[in-house]
């Protein structure tokens, strides 16, 4: 049996609605390989994949990586038709969620929001995500841990955006301290806030340990707003957790946050605090 690398793709999560659309691809592979006449363990020597992994391609379990999708168009002269699912592919791969949450922030003009416990995940560097979802429990396996990893890293097209929405963050003091992941983890944590904080379209706010009142008691809070007038917010302490595009609810959540930013230290200040931190790395 054939031996080549066993990451064609990534694994299917069940019940994901991305299937019908993967288990299509995966028929068309197959159709393109039969067509050109070639049995499983020839088309894996040649495009250099397992076996295993090509028959799960094939029956939909897999979802294939773009570069597997070029080699078969390649090897298998499908004339493009296999290339042409590259996106739909690479965005299939990520949890269901990370997608949903991913649709709206390409969707937002504004985006506010206030972390307490860890980096916000737009403001990761991908060693420190890693390091957080190693520190998952039960663990992820690995495959799944690259996928939210990917997806966490695919968010961050936000700050390419033209025109370029409004982005503000406020994040507790103790996040910029805690060395999760060591360091070094850190310490490039840290010289990434600097660079994004000094983006024309963001502001980067931090909330010291040492202050005697805090709106933010309730938790994170996260609100997004469109360009169509509408907006959506969420805060586990607030609403049972659910999201929230109501009005009125929404107005409580954005007179959290104004006021997190009103006791927070000052957008100079924050910067020059994290330059502190990281000096004394």
């Amino acid at each position: 049996m054939n031996e080549g690398v066993d990451d064609a793709g990534w694994d299917l999560e069940p019940g994901d609605e991305s299937a019908p659309l993967v288990e299509g691809v995966g028929r068309l592979v197959k159709f393109c390989r039969e067509a050109a006449g070639m049995r499983v363990v020839e088309f894996a020597e040649v495009i250099g994949y397992g076996e295993d992994m090509i028959r799960k391609v094939e029956r939909g379990t897999r979802i294939p990586r773009p570069e597997f999708l070029d080699k078969a168009d390649e090897v298998l002269n499908a004339r493009g038709h296999l290339g042409a699912f590259k996106k739909d592919m690479e965005n299939a791969r990520y949890p269901k969620k990370v997608r949903e949450l991913k649709e709206l922030e390409d969707r937002a003009v504004e985006l506010m929001q206030y972390s307490n416990h860890n980096i916000q995940g737009l403001l990761q560097t991908p060693e420190y995500a890693r390091a957080l979802y190693e520190m998952r429990q039960p663990p992820l396996s690995l495959d799944a841990m690259e996928r939210e990893i990917a997806a966490r890293m695919a968010r961050k097209a936000i700050f390419e955006r033209e025109p370029a929405p409004v982005l503000s963050f406020v994040q507790e003091q103790v996040t910029l301290e805690r060395p999760l992941g060591g360091t070094m983890v850190l310490r490039r944590q840290l010289e990434h806030l600097l660079e994004v904080g000094r983006l024309r379209n963001v502001t980067l706010q931090v909330m010291p340990t040492k202050v005697e009142e805090h709106a933010g008691v309730h938790g994170l809070i996260q609100v997004l707003k469109f360009a169509d007038g509408t907006a959506i917010g969420r805060c586990p302490g607030a609403f049972n957790g659910r999201p929230v595009s109501d009005l009125r609810e929404l107005r409580i959540l954005e007179l959290r946050y104004g006021m997190i930013r009103a006791q927070a230290l000052p957008p100079r200040e924050s910067l020059a605090f994290i330059e502190r931190t990281l000096g004394e790395l």
